[in-house]
């Protein structure tokens, strides 16, 4: 419950606040997002597996976004970020999309 109100704040107050991203970071917020919510589906996996540890949560979160980030960097100055961005985003979202897929399996018992 206190997560979700949490996610309501975050939202709420962004909406308000509206906040501007600098340009140097713009490339890889979509990145991050992406990689926030791969980890935020296989902590709901875990949770609903009964194995949910909040440590290995925390560390799975911000170890997803800081790798993503920086293989968007790397892609970025090596010439090839937009490649290297579709390649972070289509292995992303598989695991998003099969995270997605076992939590259905557990909730719909199918």
């Amino acid at each position: 419950m206190i997560a979700v109100l949490g996610l309501v704040v975050g939202v709420v107050a962004g909406l308000v606040v509206r906040p501007v991203v600098p340009m140097a970071v713009e490339p890889y917020l979509p990145i991050a997002v992406v990689a926030a919510l791969d980890a935020v589906f296989g902590g709901l996996r875990a949770m609903l597996d009964g194995i949910f540890d909040d440590k290995v949560f925390v560390v799975s979160f911000l170890s997803n976004v800081v790798v993503a980030a920086l293989i968007v960097f790397l892609g970025d100055k090596l010439g090839v970020g937009a490649q290297l961005s579709t390649g972070v985003v289509v292995v992303l979202g598989i695991r998003i999309f099969s995270n997605a897929a076992a939590i259905r399996r557990h909730v719909f018992r199918a």
